[in-house]
């Protein structure tokens, strides 16, 4: 046991209780963030919450601490958290057994890609807690295996995110077996219209916390963009990498066979690059990420879905490979650096045709991106392979008038380029 004296006092003026102010500190929690100060005695007075907050600034203790705190170890399943990828409800699980070490609370994984039987298994010995995605909650509800009788919270993490890869109708299927009283959590980075209207449907007079401010990205991220065509891209990452010899770095592609074939390229030129993306099997997945948070791979080529469980504090720099195809997903992506008030480096590959995407970005999070330029990097001519075909000369056609689309959303409109950006 510990000395009261060691304890962080500012959590326990919170409300957070022994035991499991016991293991704070022994994760190194010793000040609340500002969601974690927000929302904390919310829970612990038992309303339903809308939080929204940057990635990386602490959301699972947030809603995990004081809900971990009023589960009682005597009874079955208490609390059901739905994520948006198995990364995601892996890290959740982690981050559970590492607050409740000095409490009897059993918490377990249910997602796919791991043995069904495995998993009914685990839910036989009665676990408190259950952290899965939608579609293996789903099954699971099918056959019985997760019993609601007893659920006192129903939390979604990373609520923007599952609505984003289509687990909607998922989601509703699953609130709408919990009609008993209960207590609700969504947590998100964003909160869109449709994320309100399902708060409206099945929460109860929610107290909505947000603490992402104006700003969606934090400003320890030093931001940038370097304007470079597809066939120097590579050339221009090597570079990079000589220059800046990030700690860990993870770089991010659109498709999984983008990821493929960058991993294996970089690892054919010396470079310890591992891939994760969703055509691995979770093992493989599993294992990638566990060397990665042990610092023993110093490169990651990530898609955007497996991200979603990539919380690891020492992430110094990411690059963007290929320009995100929503802003917001650049949020997402940016805030896997500099978690927890730490600092670190973002830079996004953009090529000439790309400015339009560039402008949508630097107008959703208020933010004009700088120019890098990389010492010792000039553009070079395009290969024969990415030489245009020739084209027949063709008449002259009128162009038709096309209506113009609606600006993209910002947060405060401090940002309004009056043009496209010009690479």
């Amino acid at each position: 046991m510990h000395k009261q004296v060691q304890l962080p006092q500012a959590f326990a003026q919170l409300g957070i209780e022994t035991p499991i102010l016991d293991a704070l500190p022994e994760i190194n929690f010793l000040e609340p963030s500002d969601i974690q100060r927000e929302m904390i005695p919310h829970v612990l007075a038992g309303r339903d919450v809308l939080g929204q907050a940057r990635t990386g600034t602490g959301k699972t203790a947030a809603f995990g601490l004081p809900m971990l705190q009023m589960i009682d170890p005597e009874l079955p399943l208490q609390a059901l958290v739905l994520c948006p990828t198995r990364e995601l409800a892996a890290q959740v699980v982690g981050d559970f057994r590492r607050f409740t070490k000095h409490k009897p609370l059993h918490c377990v994984p249910v997602y796919g890609g791991h043995g069904l039987k495995q998993q009914l298994h685990q839910l036989g010995r009665k676990p408190h807690v259950a952290v899965g995605t939608p579609g293996r909650v789903l099954d699971l509800f099918g056959r019985n295996a997760l019993q609601t009788r007893d659920v006192r919270f129903i939390v979604l993490d990373e609520v923007d995110r599952m609505l984003d890869i289509g687990f909607r109708d998922d989601i509703r299927r699953i609130l709408s077996n919990f009609t008993h009283e209960h207590q609700t959590i969504f947590v998100s980075a964003t909160l869109g219209e449709e994320i309100k209207r399902l708060a409206k449907q099945y929460m109860r007079d929610p107290v909505e916390v947000n603490v992402a401010g104006e700003a969606l990205t934090v400003d320890e991220v030093d931001q940038y963009f370097c304007s470079v065509e597809p066939w120097d891209k590579f050339r221009l990452l090597r570079m990079f990498l000589k220059q800046e010899q990030p700690k860990l770095l993870i770089v991010f592609t659109n498709t999984k066979h983008g990821a493929r074939k960058l991993a294996k390229r970089l690892f054919a030129d010396g470079i310890d690059a591992k891939e994760i993306h969703g055509d691995l099997v979770q093992q493989k997945r599993e294992k990638v990420m566990e060397k990665f948070r042990r610092h023993q791979i110093p490169v990651l080529v990530a898609t955007d879905l497996a991200s979603r469980g990539i919380d690891v504090s020492a992430v110094t720099h990411i690059i963007n490979w290929d320009v995100p195809q929503d802003p917001e997903i650049y949020v997402h992506r940016v805030g896997r650096t500099a978690r927890m008030g730490a600092s670190g480096k973002a830079i996004t590959f953009v090529k000439k045709e790309e400015g339009g995407e560039l402008t949508k970005i630097e107008m959703l999070i208020n933010k004009e991106l700088k120019k890098l330029d990389v010492d010792g990097f000039t553009p070079s001519a395009a290969p024969a392979e990415f030489a245009p075909f020739p084209v027949a000369a063709e008449p002259v056609v009128p162009i038709i008038q096309q209506p113009q689309r609606a600006a993209p959303s910002t947060l405060g409109g401090r940002f309004k380029p009056s043009r496209r950006r010009r690479l």
